[in-house]
This record gives C-alpha cells, structure tokens and sequence, in this order.
C-alpha cells in the first residue's frame, strides 16, 4: 500500500461501461495521479441514425491531462481498445497492455497515424507499474474469449483496487492458458479495498461453458457437411479461430479468410504467436472455387449481420468472390450483441433461402459458449477477493442489479455495494466509502470524420428527415419594393411523389404566396421572422392535409 498523503482521497467512476453494453472505461484517482482502465467504443443504436461509432466523453480527463498517468488495458476487444484513436489524440499518455492487446492497438494507431506518437510499454501478469508517486499496478492472468487477458490490481494510499476485466473461469481454455487463481487468492489474502467486477453474464445461473466445447461441436459439423463451411465469429475471437482451424486440420478441408477484420487480427494473432497454423492451410479467396467442395473452409466476419459484412454480402449474393451455394453449411458462432437480433435475424432467413444449411446459436447451442463468467464464477471471484466495497460494472443495469445481490449472498455488505451510472464519483476515505457527485460524462458520437459534432439536434433532424422528408421551399424578393420576382419553388424530398401531389403543392404554394404577401404589406421585412412565417403557415396546412410534419426549409433571396 502506498503512503498516504495530505488528506487525499481515492475516487473511482466509470466514463463509460456500467449501465450499457461497450464503451469501458474506468477511472481511479488518488490526489494528484490519475489511471484509467480501458478505453472502448460501443456501435450505434438504432435511433442514432448515421452514427458509426460511440465513444465515452473525456472533458474530465483532458481538464486533468497533466494528472492522468496512463491507460492500463484489460484485453484487446473493441469495446474495451476501440476508442484510443480518439482518446489519444487529446490524451497523448503511455498505454499499457499485454503483447496480443498491444500489437491489435498498434495495427488501430497506425490506421490514425499515431503510432509514433504513441508510448506503448507491454506488461505481462508479472509485470510492477509505478503510476505517478501514489499508484502501482500489479496483474492476474484471466480467461475470455482472447487471449492475453489481464485483471489489474492498484496499489492506492486507501488500499487495494480490483478491476477484474472481462473474465470467465475456463478449466479446459484453448491455450492452456489457466487463470492465475492462487494470484488471485494472494492478492485477496492482503485485503481487497475496493473490487469492480464484469457483471455481463449475472443473471445466468450456474458456469460458463469451457471455449473447448465449440471445438467439438465445429469438428463434428465440418465432418457430415457434404459441401463448403462458412464459419463467422468475432474477428477477436482468437480462440474460436484457433479451434476453427483445428477443426479444418482434422477433417482434411484448407481455410480462407475473409473480411478485412477478420484478416488483420488473423495476421497479428500468428505473426505474434497466440494462432498456430499449420503450414499450407490458408488459402487465397480466388482458390476456393478451384478446389473441391468438401474441402474448404471460409472464415468470415458478419456474426452480427453487420449490413456491409462479409456474411451478409454473401447472404444477398453480393460478395465479389463468394456466392453461397445449396448445401453449403454455414455455422454462425455467436450470439446476437443486443440491439443486432433483428439484422442477424434477416441474414439467417437470407441464407436458408439459398439453401444454405445454418447452424447458429439460438438453434444450435454448442456452436458458441460466452467469454464471460455465470452466476458461480462471479461468487468464486468474489470469495477470492473478499472485497470491503464492491462495484458491479460491465453490462446493463439489470445485470449489475443481480451481481449486487450475488454480493449479498456471500457475504458483502449490502451498504458497501454501489451500483453506479457513468459519471458517478464513489469516493474512499479513512475505510469508508460514499457516492459524491458526478464528473462530465456522456456520450461522444462519430460520424465519419467528425468527432462529437452531431449531438442531440442533428440525430433529431435525422430523424425527422427519415420520418416525414423535407420541403424546401425558393423564392426571390424584389430588394426595392419587396415583391415577389420568382417563386415560389417548392422541392420535395421523401415528403410526397411531385406528380401525384399537383393540388396539394399548388395549394402550399398558394399559402407560401399569401403569407410572404401578407408579411410585406404589413412591412414585415425580417428574413428569420419571413422564414418562421412560412414555416409556420405551410406546417399547420400540410398537417391537416397529410398528418406529417416534413422539415420545411424556406431559401428567400433578394435581388
């Protein structure tokens, strides 16, 4: 522990990452030394229209640049590392990570021409960190669904915080890479401060499946499939790669990869070592229609039926190199992100229309098992911690809710368990703990290039836009008596078909011309006020006409 100083007290909250699926991260402060923990992005919802990704708001950490020491990552999924091309960029501080998560950063940071400029330290579950003159981090090896999966232990003035990250306990992983439970047990053995723990699956009973179950599953399917397999998963799903191939390996079929995911994470995963692939397996797209049948296997991305994927390109006979053929086998080995159901949805029907033979999660349960731990496994963490106060984080509200009473059952303190939203400060003093207000927290949304420049205004024009369409309305005044010179032209856009809507647009023409008319007679000769005028005026007609409220964009020019 380190000593403590002057009065300080630790502070913890989430920027990120409780309450919702994606976007982790997580913030410990002691003083004057700041260290966060992940830094992901989460995909749009439904109603953020022409967004393409989430990231957490960070005003609190560039306010408080020169305090922030470091970004410690728990492993290399997107939610968790996705959002460090934004983050750095107005954060330019040291990233710490296990080898796989650094090299899947630097393939991100090179995209966004911040690699050189970018301090990378890899560490490992036997590395020491000194994080300013308060913090030190320690590491415990976990299982997921990737490998180089890490828990962090910070060393604070008030004691020991946990962060588990994404973990499940797989007696039988892929790797042989066991989680480091007697770490664990040490470290609870020295007293546990403070433990935040994955809550993702809390409300499913019992223990996760071991990552080899799939393996077994796959190898039986690509035995009986008569004709090709295509496989989608999760690009970072190293493990499931690995047992993709295996399975390959043993049926005698060679592997093509497919998606530019999908093939960069397959390139860093075997140049670094965590895939092993026997020499002549992979083979080029263009091969695939030359060799036989029964003896080739894709590995695509799409799992989420993702509309420009490679699976779903190939489920609407799209895809440039691969058409899917009747009794091909197509195993998708995942389940459905929420908000996704209804996408993957449609790209299963799409494929059983071709005659496709699919195997997928909700049908076919043995084709995927979760990366993160059930009911048990989150009691067994919690038992080798024996945490003081204890913070559910990771997934949505209802999850933590469970994970707060699995807390209950083994023996925490139901007043020292803290269910918070983004921004909410828990705050450590002298073995006590309370919530004490909020940092600036939310949601920044990219699109495209731009970085947080459409906010709440613009989605609702989106909108409004793909609901009821737009109206623009032209018309030119006279400078010297302000009459009208030409005009009004009325354009449609998503409101109405123009040649079937003759009498409704001469009427709203009509009404443009009298209001505009009105206006000058009463020496109304404002733009903003000519402009609400006609707003105004042609949105009540058009209502009561068709029961739509188009955006109405009046144009008036002077000449």
């Amino acid at each position: 522990m380190s000593k403590k100083t002057n009065n300080e007290k630790l502070t913890i909250f989430a920027l990120g990452g409780v309450g919702e699926i994606g976007k982790n991260m997580y913030v410990v402060q002691y003083g004057n030394d700041i260290v966060v923990i992940d830094s992901g992005l989460k995909f749009p919802e439904e109603d953020m229209l022409g967004i393409d990704i989430v990231i957490p708001d960070i005003s609190y950490l560039t306010e408080n640049r020169d305090k922030v020491r470091g970004i410690l990552l728990t492993h290399g999924h997107e939610d968790h590392i996705g959002g460090l091309p934004y983050v750095l960029k107005h954060l330019n501080v040291p990233v710490y990570g296990t080898k796989l998560t650094i090299g899947l950063v630097e393939n991100k940071l090179k995209e966004a021409n911040l690699l050189g400029e970018t301090k990378r330290i890899l560490i490992n579950e036997d590395s020491e960190v000194k994080l300013g003159s308060t913090l030190t981090a320690t590491f415990f090896r976990t299982n997921h669904s990737i490998p180089d999966s890490v828990g962090i232990c910070l060393a604070t003035p008030e004691g020991n915080v946990v962060h588990t990250g994404d973990f499940k306990f797989d007696h039988t992983p892929v790797n042989d890479e066991f989680a480091n439970l007697q770490r664990m047990a040490e470290i609870g053995s020295k007293g546990v401060l403070a433990l935040l723990s994955d809550s993702t699956n809390a409300d499913r009973p019992g223990y996760t499946p071991s990552e080899k179950n799939v393996g077994i599953v796959m190898e039986d399917i690509f035995r009986k499939a008569s004709q090709r397999v295509v496989v989608a998963t999760f690009a970072s799903n190293v493990h499931r790669i690995q047992q993709v191939i295996n399975a390959a390996a043993a049926t005698g079929r060679k592997v093509t990869v497919i998606g530019r995911s999908m093939v960069n994470v397959v390139g860093i995963a075997e140049d670094l070592g965590y895939l092993e692939i026997p020499d002549g397996m992979l083979i080029e797209p263009e091969e695939v229609n030359k060799m036989a049948a029964d003896r080739v296997v894709i590995l695509s991305t799409g799992s989420q039926g993702e509309p420009m994927s490679a699976l779903t390109r190939m489920a609407r006979s799209t895809h440039r190199k691969v058409d899917i053929l009747p009794g091909d086998t197509v195993i998708i080995a995942a389940t459905p992100v929420p908000g996704n159901e209804k996408y993957i949805g449609r790209t299963i029907d799409e494929l059983f229309r071709l005659g496709a033979n699919v195997f997928y999660s909700g049908a076919n349960p043995g084709v995927h098992v979760s990366g993160h731990g059930s009911q048990e496994e989150l009691k067994l963490m919690l038992n080798l911690m024996k945490p003081k106060f204890f913070l559910p984080i990771h997934g949505e509200y209802r999850m933590q809710r469970r994970h707060a009473l699995l807390g209950e059952s083994v023996g925490v303190d139901p007043n020292n368990i803290f269910i918070v939203d983004i921004g909410d400060v828990v705050e450590i003093h002298g073995g006590s703990a309370r919530k004490a207000g909020k940092v600036t927290s939310g949601n920044v949304l990219i699109d495209g290039l731009g970085v947080g420049d459409v906010g709440n205004i613009v989605l609702r024009d989106r909108k409004l836009l793909s609901q009821d369409g737009i109206l623009v309305v032209v018309v030119t005044l006279s400078k010297q008596n302000g009459q009208i010179v030409s005009g009004p032209d009325i354009i449609s856009r998503g409101f109405v078909y123009v040649r079937e809507s003759e009498g409704l647009l001469d009427e709203a023409n009509r009404i443009v011309t009298s209001t505009l008319q009105r206006l000058m007679s009463e020496n109304v000769n404002e733009w903003a006020s000519l402009k609400t005028s006609v707003k105004d005026a042609l949105g009540r007609f058009l209502y009561e006409q068709t029961r739509r409220r188009p955006m109405i964009l009046p144009i008036i020019m002077e000449v």
